[in-house]
């Protein structure tokens, strides 16, 4: 008999009716009307009800918060899109105000001299390892591109074509030693001629070379292209005299110009074919 007691089985079923009267003392107390037995099962399971539920509510903020973050990320995407539209628009208007002032001082430019050609290019690649600043520009001899040919941003001269090619060209800048060009100050008709050097191409530079040691050239005096030897048409501005300089080899003197354009900040420009 004490066995029995001992017995495994036993004590289950001992425990089992425990818990059946349990629940039956609390649902009379609490007076729903609910049996005993589910009394039991609702007491004994309420827990894991509780953290289903909580588990549940935790889903569904998840895919709440999931939800939202699309909605962000859609909302990102289309506010990007819309600034890289401005940013394309901002660039389109960018490059037509560019080309309308490119075109603006030459086609005044041209007014004067209706006998003008030109083709319009493209700066498409520079050397950075040369100091004169020479640059490669989008047309070529199928475009009736020569040597020799003027290069001007608006009214100022820049440079002059040195090699041509099919559909490129390379600028020989007015700041290599290799530029040379006749030229007349403005005021007093001084001529000479303009050139570069290696040392003032360093500061962005050129030089009216040969000037007397009484000449009239002075700070601020705008030097012009002469258009002796016919390669250059006259009139075309090259620069301003920034100082006059003593020459170390002979008693001339020469006139430091800074250029009106500098080449290396242009985008566009017009090539000279005939005049």
């Amino acid at each position: 008999m004490k066995d029995f007691f001992r017995n495994t089985r036993f004590k289950i079923v001992l425990s089992v009716a425990a818990l059946l009267l349990l629940g039956a003392l609390i649902a009379g107390a609490a007076g729903h009307g609910e049996t005993a037995q589910s009394a039991v099962v609702g007491t004994v399971f309420a827990p894991f009800h509780y953290v289903a539920k909580k588990a549940s509510d935790g889903i569904d903020r998840v895919f709440g918060n999931l939800k939202r973050d699309a909605e962000y990320e859609k909302e990102i995407k289309s506010l990007r899109d819309q600034l890289n539209d401005y940013k394309s628009k901002l660039s389109d208007y960018e490059n037509i105000k560019r080309q309308n002032e490119l075109y603006k001082d030459f086609l005044e430019l041209k007014e004067k001299n209706p006998e003008f050609k030109f083709e319009e290019a493209s700066v498409i690649a520079r050397d950075s390892a040369d100091i004169y600043k020479s640059f490669t520009i989008s047309k070529g001899s199928v475009n009736g591109i020569e040597v020799g040919d003027a290069v001007l941003y608006r009214k100022a001269l820049v440079g002059v074509v040195q090699k041509v090619y099919p559909d490129y060209s390379v600028v020989r800048t007015v700041l290599d030693a290799g530029f040379n060009v006749s030229a007349y100050e403005l005021v007093s008709n001084e001529i000479s001629y303009v050139t570069g050097t290696a040392r003032l191409a360093g500061e962005g530079k050129c030089k009216m070379a040969n000037l007397s040691s009484s000449t009239k050239v002075a700070y601020g005096s705008i030097i012009c292209t002469a258009g002796i030897g016919g390669t250059v048409p006259k009139g075309l501005v090259i620069g301003t005299v920034s100082s006059v300089e003593e020459e170390n080899t002979d008693i001339s003197s020469y006139a430091v110009i800074t250029p009106e354009v500098s080449p290396d900040e242009i985008t566009d420009c017009i090539v000279l074919t005939d005049f």
